[in-house]
């Protein structure tokens, strides 16, 4: 099958999702939506951190059969959205930390 790269659209977002746990509390985790769009074919990939190597995995698995038209060059393409999704987290997390470490309460001189 022909690789028409042209007809192909790559969209990569973060989409912020609630989990409930065994204790049924409520937990916050970042779900990540990989698309891909060749023609009439629709290839979506939805994957949170800890998921991320499963889903590279996932892309090489896909790229080698052959009955898919997902070939080695959509899996190259998206595993790179991949990383640099990840690395921009990372960045962002990093900040999270930075900004938070600096925002202690201090008390006033009168209040002891």
């Amino acid at each position: 099958m022909e690789n028409n790269t042209n007809n192909m659209t790559l969209s990569l977002e973060s989409d912020h999702s609630v989990l409930a746990n065994k204790g049924n509390d409520a937990v916050s985790q970042d779900i990540n939506v990989l698309a891909l769009v060749k023609g009439e074919e629709r290839y979506v990939f939805l994957y949170n951190e800890s998921h991320r190597a499963e889903t590279l995995r996932i892309l090489g698995r896909y790229a080698s059969n052959p009955e898919l038209s997902f070939t080695w060059y959509d899996a190259a393409v998206l595993s790179q959205k991949i990383r640099q999704e990840s690395q921009q987290q990372a960045r962002e997390k990093q900040q999270n930390i930075s900004h938070c470490r600096y925002k202690i309460p201090l008390s006033a001189e009168n209040e002891y």
